[in-house]
């Protein structure tokens, strides 16, 4: 199991807190663009969630990784194939947000690592619609926080 915090802060800053089964914590701090990054970080949660994956971002992260190991130039090397898949299906996600258009199933396929079908869409979509809606109720200065099991 893996808690994971998102804190909004007044000042614009975003942070991160994923806290392991055995009580390890790695974290970032967003200090640019923290908003966005709240939104990919649930995009990578629905991502991951609706559709199974287990060595996503939160999957490395629940397995001992460290946020900045992610990158795939930590000390633990290059990304499994299954987090590239991830990052990049998250990828579309959020350029479909930034589009404000909601894409075909063969508007995705065309860059997806993976054919997507419709309902795996649909299911991320709605995951990441209902966890945009509790992030925006947030107030700065709280969090929200999810479990990854």
């Amino acid at each position: 199991m893996l808690r994971i915090e998102i804190s909004k802060r007044a000042d614009g800053v975003g942070v991160l807190r994923c806290i392991r089964e055995d009580g390890s914590v790695t974290w970032q701090k967003q200090p640019k663009h923290g908003a966005h990054f709240a939104l990919h970080d649930l995009t990578h949660y629905a991502v991951e969630t609706a559709l199974g994956y287990r060595r996503g971002f939160f999957g490395l992260i629940a397995e001992g990784w460290e946020v900045e190991d992610t990158t795939g130039k930590g000390a633990r090397g290059p990304l499994p194939v299954e987090a590239v898949e991830v990052e990049r299906i998250v990828g579309l996600f959020d350029s479909e947000r930034g589009s404000g258009m909601l894409w075909t199933v063969e508007e995705f396929n065309e860059f997806a690592p993976r054919p997507l079908t419709e309902a795996e869409i649909l299911k991320v979509r709605a995951l990441r619609g209902t966890l945009f809606k509790q992030w925006a109720a947030i107030e700065p200065g709280q969090e929200l926080e999810l479990r990854l099991t």
